[in-house]
């Protein structure tokens, strides 16, 4: 069941490049400004996709959420995306964080479950709830 929404972030795709051919492994740069758990920071994420036989994309990532004085989340994520018009791509999927933040120490205990999209122009925006 999902419980709260713990993490809303809007920001920008900021590299693309290929990592494999067979099969295609495309690798994926963020970053935004997001907030976690009430709390303003910026978070960073490289992720891979790699497209399945129907079409949808198997992705894997990893980043880091920084609070603005400097208190650091890690976390991983698996997920499944699609295409969209014009380019554009959609994820869903689920996250894993580690932290040593007493503000955010919630957030170990957390698994999250998140909504990524990628517009044609490069902008992104992700939502993620506690998944209860």
């Amino acid at each position: 069941m999902l419980g709260e929404l713990i993490a809303q972030g809007q920001g920008k795709r900021t590299g693309r490049r290929i990592i494999g051919t067979s099969p295609l492994n495309v690798e994926v740069s963020f970053e935004d400004a997001s907030k976690m758990l009430g709390v303003d920071g910026m978070n960073i994420g490289t992720y891979t996709s790699t497209p399945k036989p129907d079409g949808s994309l198997d992705g894997y990532g990893q980043g880091a959420f920084a609070t603005l004085d400097g208190e650091i989340v890690t976390w991983k994520g698996l997920g499944v995306g699609r295409f969209l018009a014009g380019g554009a791509v959609a994820y869903r999927g689920t996250l894993s964080y580690t932290t040593t933040s007493t503000k955010l120490a919630r957030l170990n205990g957390i698994a999250g479950v998140f909504e990524f999209e990628v517009d044609a122009a490069g902008n992104t925006s992700s939502k993620i709830w506690e998944w209860k």
